[in-house]
Formats: structure tokens, sequence, C-alpha cells
């Protein structure tokens, strides 16, 4: 069979399973202690996925089951090679990367976050990043401070 008939060596399957890059975001990649062993524990998940795939014995097959895998392991490999630990605030007298603070808004609500690095920040489980608005907003404040945001106001109610 000629080469011509078979879709395995060709330029359209292999650009079909190269992914883009995942973006890094701009700016340093603060971590905190957990967050540096949450992108070791990915980029194990990562590298593992993709080692499975790459037994595969079809080739287009490999080829679409190791892409996401693979261009996760890129992104968490970067991400580690980048990663600045930043040790636990030692005081609870400002809000610091690593805090947990507590603020009540205008409308009453009370919502409690830990500002982490951009990789291990998920709102719904706590935790924020350091580079989002609201944290940029909390940082360096004390107890009893008033930040505006938008059109709110956030009082910082507790810090630890």
């Amino acid at each position: 069979m000629s080469v011509a008939f078979t879709k395995e060596d060709s330029a359209e399957t292999a650009a079909e399973t190269m992914l883009p890059d995942r973006p890094i975001p701009a700016g340093p990649n603060l971590v905190t202690a957990a967050g540096l062993a949450a992108l070791e524990r990915q980029l194990a998940q990562a590298r593992a996925a993709y080692e499975a795939a790459l037994l595969i014995e079809d080739v287009n097959e490999r080829r679409r089951q190791a892409a996401n895998p693979f261009r996760d392991f890129r992104y968490f490999a970067e991400r580690l090679r980048t990663a600045q630990l930043v040790p636990a605030p030692t005081s609870n007298t400002a809000v610091a990367f690593g805090s947990t603070v507590t603020f009540s808004r205008d409308d009453g609500r009370v919502q409690t976050y830990k500002i982490v690095g951009e990789d291990e920040a998920d709102p719904k489980a706590g935790s924020i990043s350091y580079a989002s608005p609201i944290a940029r907003a909390l940082m360096g404040k004390a107890l009893g401070d008033v930040v505006s945001l938008g059109e709110q106001e956030l009082e910082i109610t507790a810090i630890s």
C-alpha cells in the first residue's frame, strides 16, 4: 500500500493532535508549600498519563490520547521550574500571601479566603489567587481596614 493512503504519517493527523500550550500567567509564579506539592503531583500524573498513552499501538489513537497529557506535562514542568516558594506569613497584623482573610461586604455577606498562587486558587474551596482583584486590594491591609473594590467596600474582620 502506498504511503499516500495511510493517515498515520500525515501532517494533517499530526496537526490534529498537537495542542497549543496552556497559557502561562504573566508575573511571578508564587506558590505556598501546598501549592508546590500540588504542582509536583500534577506533573507526575501528567507524566503517567502520557507514558500510558505511548503504549497504545495504533499511531493515530496514540497521538490523540497523548496530546492532552503531553500539553499538561509541558505546562506543569514549566510551572515547577518557575515556582517561587513563599513561606507562610509569620504575623497576622497584615494580609499577605498565604494569609487567610475574612471580610464583610456592604451587602452583609461575610467571606473567607486564603490567598495563594494562581495554580492552586479555587474560590469554591476558599482560596483565591494573589493576582485576583480582591487579593490585590486586601494585601498589606490590617484588621478593621476598609478597602474599595469597584462600588463595593470590604471590611477586614479577621486575618490568620
